[in-house]
């Protein structure tokens, strides 16, 4: 009896180590950084942020009101521009992408230049209006032009 008693206190104490490990791996950083710009006057893009923070991803924010010239050195196609972008480990994310499709490409590691939402679709993460959502897709895109659809989402 005493044998079982130590092995459930050893598993106790490996469990509670490895959970220690990962609250000091969260602490130290290994939560995703995505680097955010979009007009200081855009309230669907505070929304868009506030939203990754609370997804678990730290946000770095620019300001700036020129969109354009950013989204040009970021190579997003005029077709898949939305309001604001943003970059996260190598990859660009073009407006209201929602936080798990960009988690998922995160553990794809696809060969992309990004992902895109195109537009301001009513019912993605930060373009909430009551309950309502638009259909709309998630554009996986590369430097080639190619693109393909990463993941569908039906209205409401």
């Amino acid at each position: 009896m005493k044998f079982w008693k130590v092995m459930g206190l050893g598993i106790a104490v490996v469990l509670l180590s490895g959970a220690a490990g990962m609250q000091s791996l969260r602490a130290s950083g290994d939560a995703p950084v995505i680097k955010v710009f979009k007009s200081p006057s855009c309230g669907c893009c505070g929304k868009w942020v506030d939203q990754a923070k609370a997804a678990g991803f730290k946000v770095e924010i620019t300001n700036t009101e020129n969109m354009e010239v950013v989204k040009k050195q970021a190579g997003v196609p005029e077709h898949l521009q939305s309001c604001h972008t943003a970059s996260v480990d190598g990859y660009v994310i073009e407006g209201h992408v929602p936080f798990k499709d960009i988690r998922r490409m995160l553990k794809m590691r696809p060969k992309a230049r990004g992902l895109s939402v195109p537009g301001m679709v009513t019912g993605s993460p930060g373009m909430e209006y009551g309950n309502e959502r638009e259909p709309f897709n998630v554009v996986l895109f590369d430097a080639s032009g190619s693109e393909k659809i990463f993941q569908s989402y039906p209205a409401k």
